[in-house]
Order: C-alpha cells, then structure tokens, then sequence
C-alpha cells in the first residue's frame, strides 16, 4: 500500500475510537468491524456532497449517487438501445455503473468519469458503447482469489482503522483464506465455498469460513456462509489443576539444569523471560498477547499497585481493562515482580515498545515454543481456561469472573466451561462438600460451644448462691 493511500484512510479514521468490545468472539469482532464500516461510508457520503457540488458548479450535467457500495453516475442521455423511448423525447434518465467502489479512491475515478461524461453530452457525442452499457465491468466482475489476496491489505483497510489489534486481525484472516483456497479459481462464491467443504476437521473449518466471509465482506463477493458459522460444540483440550501449573514452572529450571554447555551467551537466560511469562498467564488468565502489547511495566512494578493488578492496553483484542490475579500468593512464589524479568520484557517488545502484529506473533508463538521444550502437556491458553474454571470453583461471580479476562458473559459460560472436565468437576464438588461439611462441622461445634457456656453460667450461679448463704464462722 503506498503511503499517501494509507494517509488518506487513516486520516479518515483519526476521529474515531472503535467501540471497545467486551467479546472477543466473532459477534464481538463483528460488530467493532460494522462501526468502522459505517463511519468510512458517513465520510464518503459527505465527500459525495462535495463532489456533486463541485460537478454542479461546473455545469457537468451529472451527479454521482451511492448504491449498494458502488459509485454510479446519474444523467440524462440519449435513449438506450432496445429501450421503450416512454416520454417520446429521445431522452431519458439514467444510472450508470462503471464497476466503481464507493471509496475514497472511487470518488476520485468517479469525479473524473463525471466530468468526462459531462463533455460528452455538452458536445453531444455521446455515444453507447460497452463502458457506458456495464459490458466491461462484467468482463471486469470475476478475477482470481490469487489476484484478490494481493489486494486484500490494501482494500481491508479502506474500512478499518490501523491498529496493532486490526493488524492481528487482518493477518488472521489473509492466512486462513490463503491457506485454505486456491489462487487459480475465480473468486466466486461457488469456489470459495468447494474450499470450505474440503475442510476436514470442524475448527479448521470455523475458522477458515470466519476469515472467507471477511474476504467476501471487503470485496463484495455475495455469499451465504451461514451453514458454517456456528461454533464446532466438542474440542479436546488438557487443563492444567493448579498442582500441574505449581509443578509445570518447575520444568523452566529443570531445562537449566539439563540443557548441554553449547548455549549461545547473547540468550542464555532467555528462558526467564517465558518462565516469567508462563506464571503471569496463570496468575490472570490473560491472552499471550495482552503481555506484549504495550505493557505498563512501571504500573506492574509500581508499590501504587496494592491489588496488584495488570494493565491491558487498549489496543488488545477486547480494549484496555485491569486484570486481577487468582492465587495471588503464586505472584510471590514465581517471582513475577522481578525487575529483571521485565527489563527483558522490555527487550523483546523493542524501546518503542510499539511492535507490529507480525513482531507479536512471533512472540507468543515463541511462548508455545517453550511449552513444547519443555515437555508441558497443555498450551499456553490452556492457563486460560484454567483460570475461567479456578475462579468458578471458588464460586466468583460470573460476570465478574468474565469482565477480568475481558470477554462477555456468554462466552464465558459458552466457550470456557465445556472444558470443565470430570477431574475438575470431581474437584469442584469435592471442594462444595468440603465446604458444606465444614459449615456443618462448625455448627455443632457452636452448639456445643453455647451448651458449654450455659453450663458454665449455671455453675458459677450456683457458686455466687453458695457464697451469700454460707453461715459465718466465728473464731
């Protein structure tokens, strides 16, 4: 994308601050991408009013109009061929399509189509011919899914403010849809929906249909990916208790212990950092993420932090929020306050502390890297699930349990409680009994307690009595 292409759409987007969504699912993504939608349309529908002034001025004889995110040109003109001449004027009113998207780069092509136009009729030349019939932009309608992908930054960002969250997202979506089609077939909706059908395993397919409809949506294509939009119901995962995640941060210094003498010095204590990065996943279930994205290190490290917590920056899938950490003890014991941890976090992120999506998935792909050296049976979002599942067996409220890791309720409940295995609902059950065992417990030993106490009282009545009535003896 050139730059001053680039200038011209963000500049556009410099007033707005997209919704900050509390649902990090497709709904969630969905609606941040409709709002960014409908303010680039607003500007283009004011930059049209110019335009039509400007032709106006001019005298061009023609307006520009929008219509189903296409620019057409509207003017009176000599009656079509093979069409009724109803007024018996010769003339007639109509809409031209020239295949124009209703972008700024449109009003640009347009403008310049209008004014050309305009010549014409003054001149009255004009003339019918496969332009001005729609003929070349049927020709024009089809192209590869291979020559749409090396448009798709470009376009995509025509309707979405550039952000390192939007940059994440569009990453996600060009790799599915290069991954999963073919760049030989014709973008239509027919080939686009054989790749999905080809897909063999469910998430796979969700989540290549996820990014085929925002492909579709950025270049129009007409497309019913309903049948495909549901979340796949079952998916294996391995959640960790919290005796395995205690256990698993002590394979972080079993690999020192075990690794051979060639280490290369420049990142020999490397492995602190992803120590450092597994303990604070556990702690607040964050998204790997939300570690390097603009980190507030001085905040983390600040004795202002009494609760501490952790700052997500807004730039984060879901916006800003400030995480609580569950086992707040493990904070201690995993030494996440260690300045020297987060001057390396400091150093991976870069000075500027604003790395781009691609440097961000490099480092969270390094996290699951490391889990993977160092025999870990369960990924880094693992830790997720197991706070969403710690927090619910502690009996903390939903809604704030789901505000923490910074999604909706509904996601909360629908996506991270089917990993409530049997181990964790024996666990969770356990723990009820326990507590209600306890209670029971501490009843009794209260009526005890107060039936001692009664007796106790009787006694010492019994003594006071003793005391007054007792006859005096004279010596």
């Amino acid at each position: 994308m050139h730059n001053q292409d680039k200038d011209k759409y963000q500049q556009a987007f410099e007033d707005l601050e997209p919704v900050s969504s509390t649902d990090g699912s497709f709904l969630g993504s969905s609606q941040q991408a409709q709002q960014q939608r409908e303010h680039m349309k607003t500007k283009v529908l004011l930059e049209l009013e110019k335009v039509n002034q400007r032709l106006k001025s001019a005298k061009a004889k023609v307006t520009l109009r929008e219509s189903n995110g296409s620019l057409q040109l509207r003017a009176t003109l000599p009656v079509k061929p093979g069409d009724n001449d109803t007024n018996g004027t010769g003339r007639k009113q109509y809409n031209l399509s020239l295949n124009i998207p209703a972008n700024l780069d449109g009003l640009k092509t347009a403008e310049e189509e209008a004014y050309e136009l305009g010549k014409l009729i003054a001149r009255k030349t004009f003339e019918w011919n496969d332009k001005y019939l729609g003929n070349e932009a049927i020709k024009k309608e089809f192209k590869t899914i291979g020559e749409l992908l090396e448009q798709f930054e470009n376009e995509y960002f025509k309707t979405h403010k550039r952000t390192t969250k939007s940059e994440h997202t569009f990453f996600y979506y060009f790799s599915r849809t290069k991954r999963f089609t073919n760049f030989q077939d014709l973008a239509t909706p027919e080939n686009l929906i054989n790749s999905i059908d080809k897909i063999e395993k469910e998430w796979a397919r969700y989540n290549a249909t996820r990014a085929i409809s925002a492909f579709c949506i950025t270049f129009k294509i007409d497309i019913d990916l309903s049948k495909y939009s549901k979340m796949p119901e079952n998916n294996s995962r391995n959640i960790p208790s919290d005796v395995k995640i205690s256990t698993g941060i002590i394979k972080f210094d079993d690999y020192l212990n075990n690794r051979g003498h060639q280490v290369n010095q420049n990142v020999k204590d490397s492995w602190q950092l992803w120590r450092w990065t597994y303990g604070m996943l556990a702690v607040f279930g964050l998204r790997p993420r939300e570690l390097f994205i603009n980190p507030d290190i001085d905040w983390w490290l600040s004795k202002e932090n009494a609760d501490l917590t952790w700052k997500v920056h807004k730039d984060c899938k879901t916006g800003e929020r400030q995480a609580l950490p569950l086992h707040k003890q493990w904070i201690e014991e995993f030494d996440l306050r260690n300045p020297k941890y987060l001057e390396m976090l400091a150093t991976a992120i870069g000075k500027k502390n604003n790395s781009n999506h691609a440097e961000i998935t490099a480092l969270t792909q390094r996290v699951s890297w490391w889990f993977r050296k160092i025999g870990l049976d369960f990924k880094p979002y693992d830790l997720r699930h197991a706070w969403a599942i710690r927090a619910h067996i502690l009996g903390i409220p939903i809604k704030a349990a789901a505000d923490n890791l910074g999604h909706s309720v509904q996601v909360h409940t629908q996506t991270y409680q089917r990993w409530f295995s049997l181990d964790m609902r024996k666990l969770a059950i356990n723990q009820a009994l326990s507590k209600r065992n306890e209670i029971e417990f501490i009843k009794e030993e209260n009526a005890l307690l107060r039936m001692e106490n009664e007796k106790l009282k009787l006694e010492l009545e019994k003594l006071r009595m003793e005391l007054v009535y007792k006859p005096i003896q004279f010596s």
